[in-house]
């Protein structure tokens, strides 16, 4: 499949010896067709505004400036710029490429004061669990951004989505959906990466919700990194340092349970009551 003129993007990266580094958690996509579903799955994108991470040589870049979005790109790994340049020369007005760590970004300022942008991204495995909570904890609410459409290792990507009593809740599952609506849209093989790893990857889709119940999101950040710290652990041990028994009495918990079985609502409430 072609979807624009440039070259194949096993080409791009032969021609400027781009090898995917474990160290920045890089995996590129080369497979054209899967780029484009991960685009369509955040819906029409013409001369809409995307904020994209970790785009490397820019397969889901193309994909996303072919469907007419209007891209903000940013990338850590310097090695990756002159593809790139060469993706925005190709659209002109319609890729800006910004060099730096993610991490450190201002993406509310990046977002500017026009329609709200979508993130879409391949986000880099050892980065993108961190994005997603500042991303879900950032103020004020309803954020900066229109939706996420995301690429995380399955593991993590159930973690997002996961219910009360499920073994995959925990914090994540907790803070997403307190503020969003997750759902997983599909699955995408090892094979489709280069390098392949170890892992199938999932594409999550994650819509904010406008009003989600009232609570302060740095105290629900604490009771839930508290809480699943030590997750084993009865409630009254594992967050003993944000006032334990006491606390859980206060909003009705019994102190004997676990983190795992507390529903969204529950958590909420203790973190009003610190």
């Amino acid at each position: 499949m072609s979807i624009d003129s440039l070259p194949p993007l096993r080409d791009v990266m032969e021609r400027h010896q781009l090898m995917a580094k474990k160290s920045l958690g890089q995996n590129f996509l080369f497979d054209l067709n899967l780029t484009a579903k991960i685009a369509r799955q955040a819906g029409d994108l013409k001369d809409q505004p995307v904020i994209e991470v970790g785009p490397g040589p820019g397969g889901l870049t193309r994909a996303l400036l072919a469907q007419g979005a209007l891209v903000t790109a940013i990338e850590r790994d310097e090695r990756c710029l002159p593809a790139l340049d060469e993706i925005a020369s190709h659209y002109p007005g319609r890729l800006t490429i910004i060099s730096g760590d993610a991490l450190e970004q201002d993406f509310s300022a990046l977002a500017g004061n026009g329609s709200k942008p979508r993130i879409i991204a391949n986000l880099p495995y050892n980065v993108g669990t961190q994005l997603l909570v500042n991303w879900l904890l950032s103020e004020p609410w309803p954020p900066f951004y229109a939706s996420m459409t995301l690429m995380f290792q399955r593991e993590v990507a159930e973690r997002i989505v996961a219910r009360p009593g499920s073994e995959a809740y925990g914090r994540l599952g907790v803070l997403a959906g307190w503020r969003s609506e997750a759902k997983i849209a599909f699955d995408v093989p090892p094979q489709a990466f280069t390098p392949p790893p170890k892992i199938t990857s999932s594409v999550v889709h994650i819509v904010p919700r406008a009003e989600p119940l009232a609570c302060d999101a740095a105290s629900l950040g604490r009771v839930t990194q508290a809480a699943f710290g030590q997750r084993r652990k009865m409630l009254r041990q594992s967050i003993k340092s944000l006032g334990g028994e006491a606390l859980l009495e206060k909003v009705g918990i019994d102190p004997t349970r676990r983190a795992e079985t507390l529903d969204i609502e529950e958590f909420v409430a203790l973190a009003n009551a610190i």
